[in-house]
Order: structure tokens, then C-alpha cells, then sequence
């Protein structure tokens, strides 16, 4: 067999043959990250870990003078491939999204003089930033690796699920550091830390922790941190120069040696005598709860020092998370890609709960999970298009203990809304919509979550009536969010729309007609906003008046959100025949789609939009921003399968590669991640809440998915080539398949779907 080499970065693996494809975790590449943006973070974590331990290579402000930084948009995962510097490695990241938060306890090791401040990337010598080459650093799964250049330090990273495991192999040197930043953090500025405490417990522990004000309003996180050697000395800077009262603590020397402190901005060095290519590894566990549970989720986890085992130990978790799905591709390049996805697709959400089961809540109580873990950081307007259903397939039960998460969350709300946007026991209220509904019924329905299903059917309904919350009111008296309500009229009203379908499906599965009757309706209100004349979705004001003052490329101030009307006159998932009867049939539908596929969008008409870029565009198709990503399968209905499967193909390996630029757009925590698996596969939920997938065309040669209870369903594509982009044929288990759609009791009963493939398109309707 031959041996293969851990994936580098940037380094597209030379494949063997499918025999020898056994251990899948060396085809992840954690490198591969947002085009331009760099929204995708390099470090080491285990699936849905708590702790993703990573490089921050800049320091950028959150504002300027005052005023929002658009630098900053760059720094939402803390590493630019582009920077010629690391500041330091942190122990909290997101991946993949379009605004940010954490970048908690950064650790950089130093030599030399003491210096406590970053210093800047021109200059790093001015501070404790150093130097880095991409040809010296490595980006495996639960594994970084860079060495960095000034202090002449290696530097290596590995975690469980809770603590970060850092290994620093020094010089020979009498002044070698450990430099604590607790001032720094992503998205951050001079006000976001509320108050940080550390206490210096003995000579290779201390225990702290940090209160924040950002995304999350109110975010605490609890550390403990053990060394493996002594420090021979440490001493603490403070930078509170704002705050008037100080009390009487100035009677001690807080700065050198003093194991009691507190304040807004605090940062710290441990000084090491240290012999040549010695190491010094530093433990760092998280706890949303306490300091004392830091601690015990520390030697729960990792015990011991060895940093190898731990390693190799997260790199199995990795495997069996990848093994769930195994794939023979047509190029090299493809299963990077492929493995790469499921990597992304299993970063966030993330652990909150401590080993005991203790978490804080949304009501900034402790509480314990009971017979479920809890989970945070729900980007929910992005991941319940792809990222739960495909949770449902491959990983149901843990996509059932999210919906606990989010029943819980509903539970200790004092408005009584299932999460929008939540992380770290906070709603950040983000995006529109409210999709936790979605996620709620695709999981009750396809019999994953087991919880009680009329208790998250009122919690729906709870959520979709909270009429303060973004235009609700308006949408239910009216049928319509008002342009004078919502500068996102228009893209609230669709989502508020599809969302109340959701809620109908699940009530009419429970049995509950007046429930199933009142949402239905509700469900229709997206023709409230079509505008027959024009045939765009348009915003509408109180008195029942379009906008006149319109563009229909615009994506800023328009009444939608990162998006146009192009884009969103599309967003009906959930009654798509209805749509396309709307638009004036099957006809106009196809010259709609060829339209978007084909035209040109000039970059002024986004020049007002961060999250949507050029390379997350085909035409005004803007894969690279979610709204759109059930769109090429409506090619479907139209009668113009064909087309469909050849964007899709095109789609793939348009948006998809290799590389530190390897993603059209924002991953937005494993959404675009998702929709390349399902799409490669074959076929891809374009209506969460139903129980059908739309067919495409596969871009595998064969897949076997591991099912839960030991039922597999294996995908076949014969004649499967880059030229072969057409479905001739499809067959479930043996028997032909018409209509373009598949069941999900069809695959999780198990068995096989085989695709005959062929260069040249099949224009039946069947």
C-alpha cells in the first residue's frame, strides 16, 4: 500500500487507487477557506468541538475613529493566508461567517526581551507578532503546525473537545515566554472586554476568566491553564487607563509576580529558562460555567502530556465522522474537495456544555443537559437550507440533540423565541427569518427527533407570533412585511412565508388542523410582494403601494438582504409550482433561470454588499451567498432537467477547488460545505420540511452513506465522465425512477440509486 503523507497546505494529494483510500482524514485539507475573505480558520479541533485552536495573523480593529472597519470583515476566522505575520494562537473560532465574535485566551511563545504589546506586521519586531512561511507550516485534521521566524520557535497545536493542547519546541535561551493575551480578540475593540480575572494558583496552573461584550452581548468564558514546566517568573500588564476608580488594590505591585488579578484589558508573560530544541506544552481548557469545571473538563480530557496521542486521538474522531460517507471521484482534486466539505460541515456548531453536563444558559443560568448535549452558535438563516438536512442523514442522532439544544434555548428565553443567531448563551438576532423552525420540523418529520414534537409545535408557533420582532406584526396583519417596517421587507416576507410552510407540515403530521389550517395560509403570503407587472418580488408599503423607485439588481436598500430581487423572486422553496404558475408558466420559468445563469451583474450593483463577492457569482447567480442555492434544481419543474444537471456539474467545479481560495463565498458554518456533498451525491433538499430531495447530476462515480442502524444506501453513476454531466437513466434499487425526486424513507431504508449517465441531455419531462 502505498503510504501517503499528511495533506500540506495548498497541496492537492497525488490519489491512490480506491482500494487504498482507507484513512480519509489525509484528504482534508483545513486550508481550503473563502475566496479573498479568508473566513475559514487552519487550526486543530475535533468534530463540533468546543475549543478550534487556531492562528490570529492580524489585530485588526473592529472601528476606526469611531467608525465600522471594513478591513475587519477579512479577520471573521482570525487567519489571512495573505499576512506575513502570527500574532498569536487562540483558543475560540467561526467558521465561515460574515460577521464574528471570540478569538478568546491567545497564546504566543517569545524570546528575547519581554514585550506586551503585538506590534505591527511591518515591523513585528516592535512587538511579539512574528514572522511566518507558508513552505513552514502544516494544517492537518486536529493538528497545526508553523514555525515561526523571529523567535525561532515551532510551534504545534492538537485539542480534545474542550482544551487545546499547545506544544513549543524552544531555542537555548535564559529569556524564552509564554506571552497571555486576554486583551485581544476577533472583531474586537477597546470596549468589548467587560472584565477579566486571573488567579495564579501555583507555578504550573492558573484559572480565570473573561466577560465580553460583541456579537453576544454578554459572554462569559471560564479557563484553566497548566504548564508543563515551571515558570521560574511571570508579570501582568494592564491597559485601563480609562477607568477612574482603581481602589486600594495599587498597595500591591500588580505587575510582577502578583497571583490575585482583575481588570478590562489584561495581558501576561511566564518567563522559562529553556536547552536547545526543548519543549514546553501548555494546557488550556474552556468552561462556559466555572473555573473549577475548566479544570475538571481538563483532566477529564487530557489528563497526561502526550501530545502525540492526543492527536492522533482527535484524527480518529475525524476519520469516523468522514468515514460516513465514502466516494471514488473522477480527479484528484475532487476528493480534497469532497473530504474538505465534510470537514467544514462538521466545525460548528460546537459543544456548550462542560464533561459534568453543566452549561450556561440563555437566561445566564447554570443548567444541566439531561439526556442531550448541548450545543451553540446556530447560523440559522444559512444551515437549514442544507447543512441539518444532510445532519439528518448522516449524523441524526446529533442533529437531534440541536434541536434539544434549540428547545432548550426556547425554554429559557424571556420572549419565548426559538434562536435566530445564537452562540455562547446569547442571541445575536442576526440575518432574517425564523429558521429554527425549519430545522425543528425537517427533524421531527423525518422521525430524528424524539423529544416531544407538540411541545416544539407550540414553540414554533410561539416564535412565529412574536409580533416586536422584525416586521412579525405587519407580516401577520397584512400578509406582508412593510417597506416602512424593514429595509428587508421583501426577504423577511418570503422566509417568514416558507418558515409558516414548515410550520404546517409539522402540525399537519401531529394531526392538528386549526394549527395546519392557520399556517398554510400564512405560507401563501410570499404573492402578497410578486408584482404581476414587472414579475419580481417587489416591497410594498402599509397602504398596499410597490416601491416605485426600483432596481432589479441592486442588493443594497432594495428590500432584500444580501441579495436582489432577482435572486429572492426565486425564493419561494416551499410552493414552487405556485411560483412558477405566477410567473406565467413553465416557459418564462426556463428564460428566467437561463436569464440568471447567463447575464452579466456589474460589480456597482454589490459594491455595497461584504458578503457578496465576484467569485461567488455565475451570471447573477450568486452562489457564494445562500439564497439561491435551491435554484439550479428548479430547472426541474420547469421541464428542463437537463439544464439543471449541467449547472449543477458547472456549479461544483466552478465554486469548488483546491487551495487557501478554495470557496466562492462564505463557508457560513458548513451551508456551502453542505450543498457541495448533497450536490455531488446526486440530489439536494430544496424544501427542508418535506420529506423529498430534487435530483441533479452526481459528480461521483459511487458513494456508500453509513446509516443510522446499520443500513447503507449506495449511490452508482455508469458511464460517469467530466463530459457526462446528463441523466439518461435513474434506478432505486432496481426499479426506474421518474419525476426527478427521491424519498427520504428511500434512503434511509437503504439500498441503491444508480445513475446511467450520458453526454448528451435527456429532454423527456420523465
Amino acid at each position: 500500500m502505498i503510504k501517503l503523507n499528511k495533506i500540506l497546505l495548498l497541496l492537492a494529494l497525488p490519489i491512490a487507487t480506491l482500494a487504498q483510500k482507507k484513512e480519509l482524514v489525509q484528504y482534508v485539507s483545513p486550508i481550503i477557506g473563502t475566496a479573498k475573505m479568508g473566513h475559514t480558520f487552519p487550526g486543530a479541533t475535533v468534530p463540533f468541538g468546543a475549543v478550534q485552536l487556531s492562528p490570529d495573523t492580524d489585530t485588526i480593529p473592529y472601528a476606526v475613529n469611531g467608525r465600522y472597519n471594513g478591513e475587519v470583515y477579512q479577520y471573521c476566522a482570525g487567519y489571512q493566508y495573505k499576512d506575513p505575520t502570527i500574532v498569536g494562537f487562540s483558543h475560540t473560532h467561526f467558521s465561515g461567517t460574515g460577521h464574528s465574535d471570540l478569538g478568546d485566551i491567545s497564546v504566543m511563545p517569545t524570546v528575547g526581551a519581554v514585550q506586551l504589546n503585538p506590534g505591527t506586521a511591518d515591523q513585528p519586531e516592535s512587538g511579539y507578532r512574528s514572522r511566518y512561511e507558508h513552505s513552514k507550516e502544516t494544517a492537518e485534521a486536529n493538528y497545526y503546525k508553523v514555525f515561526l521566524e523571529d523567535p525561532k520557535v515551532l510551534a504545534e497545536m492538537t485539542t480534545s473537545s474542550r482544551v487545546g493542547f499547545h506544544r513549543y519546541t524552544f531555542p537555548k535561551s535564559d529569556a524564552a515566554h509564554l506571552i497571555l493575551d486576554l486583551k485581544s480578540g476577533i472583531y474586537n475593540y477597546d470596549e468589548k472586554n467587560v472584565w477579566t480575572v486571573v488567579r495564579v494558583l501555583n507555578d504550573t496552573l492558573i484559572t480565570g476568566y473573561m466577560q465580553s461584550h460583541g456579537w453576544a452581548r454578554t459572554r462569559t468564558v471560564y479557563f484553566a491553564i497548566s504548564f508543563s514546566k515551571p515558570f521560574k517568573n511571570y508579570g501582568a500588564r494592564q491597559s485601563d487607563k480609562n477607568q477612574p476608580y482603581k481602589g486600594f488594590w495599587r498597595k500591591f505591585d500588580q505587575t510582577n509576580n502578583f497571583p490575585d488579578l482583575a481588570g478590562k484589558q489584561i495581558k501576561m508573560h511566564f518567563d522559562f529558562a529553556t536547552e536547545e530544541a526543548e519543549q514546553i506544552q501548555l494546557k488550556v481548557a474552556l468552561s462556559p460555567v466555572s473555573m473549577r469545571n475548566a479544570l475538571e473538563n481538563m483532566r477529564a480530557e487530557i489528563p497526561g502530556w502526550d501530545f502525540d496521542h492526543v492527536k492522533e486521538k482527535g484524527q480518529q474522531l475525524w476519520e469516523a465522522e468522514l468515514q460516513k460517507i465514502k466516494v471514488d471521484m473522477l480527479r484528484d482534486e475532487d476528493y480534497v474537495n469532497f473530504y474538505t466539505a465534510m470537514y467544514h460541515a462538521a466545525l460548528m456548531p460546537t459543544v456548550y456544555m462542560d464533561v459534568n453536563g453543566e452549561y450556561k444558559g440563555l437566561d445566564q443560568e447554570v443548567h444541566k443537559a439531561d439526556g442531550f448535549v448541548n450545543y451553540t452558535s446556530f447560523s440559522l438563516w444559512d444551515t437549514f437550507r442544507a447543512f441539518h438536512p444532510y445532519m439528518n442523514l448522516i449524523n441524526p442522532a446529533r442533529n437531534a440533540d440541536m434541536v434539544s439544544s434549540m428547545m432548550a434555548h426556547y425554554d429559557q428565553s424571556a420572549l419565548k423565541m426559538l434562536p435566530i443567531w445564537s452562540h455562547y448563551a446569547n442571541d445575536n438576532w442576526c440575518m432574517s427569518g425564523y429558521h429554527a423552525v425549519s430545522v425543528v420540523a425537517d427533524a421531527i418529520i423525518k422521525g430524528v427527533y424524539k423529544g416531544d414534537a407538540k411541545a416544539a409545535l407550540a414553540a414554533c408557533v410561539q416564535t412565529a407570533n412574536a409580533r416586536k420582532y422584525e416586521g412579525i406584526g405587519s407580516y401577520i396583519d397584512l400578509g406582508y412585511v412593510t417597506d416602512e417596517v424593514s429595509g428587508t421587507s421583501v426577504s423577511n416576507t418570503l422566509e417568514y412565508a416558507y418558515d409558516d410552510w414548515c410550520i404546517a407540515q409539522l402540525a399537519k403530521h401531529l394531526g392538528d388542523d386549526a394549527t395546519y389550517q392557520t399556517f398554510a395560509k400564512r405560507a401563501q403570503n410570499w404573492e402578497n410582494l410578486f408584482d404581476d407587472r414587472i414579475g419580481f418580488m417587489r416591497p410594498k408599503d402599509a397602504k398596499g403601494n410597490f416601491r416605485t423607485k426600483f432596481d432589479l439588481l441592486e442588493t443594497h436598500g432594495q428590500g432584500f438582504i444580501e441579495g436582489n430581487t432577482w435572486n429572492y423572486s426565486l425564493y419561494v422553496p416551499h410552493d414552487p409550482e405556485g411560483l412558477m404558475k405566477r410567473m406565467g408558466g413553465s416557459k418564462r420559468l426556463n428564460v428566467y433561470l437561463d436569464s440568471l445563469f447567463t447575464m452579466h451583474l456589474p460589480d456597482k450593483f454589490f459594491a455595497n454588499t461584504e458578503d457578496i463577492t465576484r467569485e461567488g457569482i455565475i451570471g447573477n447567480y450568486v452562489h457564494g451567498n445562500e439564497p439561491a442555492h435551491h435554484v439550479v434544481y428548479l430547472y426541474n419543474l420547469a421541464g428542463s432537467a437537463w439544464k439543471g444537471q449541467d449547472r449543477v456539474r458547472m456549479i461544483l467545479k466552478n465554486q469548488y477547488h483546491n487551495g487557501h481560495d478554495g470557496l466562492g463565498g462564505n463557508d457560513d458554518c458548513g451551508q456551502m460545505s453542505a450543498w457541495y456533498v448533497f450536490s455531488s451525491l446526486g440530489f439536494y433538499p430544496v424544501s427542508p420540511g418535506s420529506d423529498e430531495y430534487w435530483i441533479g447530476s452526481p459528480a461521483v462515480k459511487q458513494a456508500t452513506i453509513a446509516l443510522a442502524g446499520g443500513n447503507t444506501f449506495e449511490i452508482q453513476a455508469v458511464n460517469q465522465s467530466a463530459a457526462n454531466v446528463y441523466v439518461k437513466e435513474i434506478r432505486l434499487n432496481g426499479k426506474k425512477l421518474t419525476g426527478y425526486r427521491l424519498k427520504h424513507q428511500d434512503i434511509i431504508a437503504g439500498g441503491k440509486l444508480q445513475f446511467v449517465m450520458s453526454n448528451k441531455p435527456n429532454k423527456s419531462s420523465e
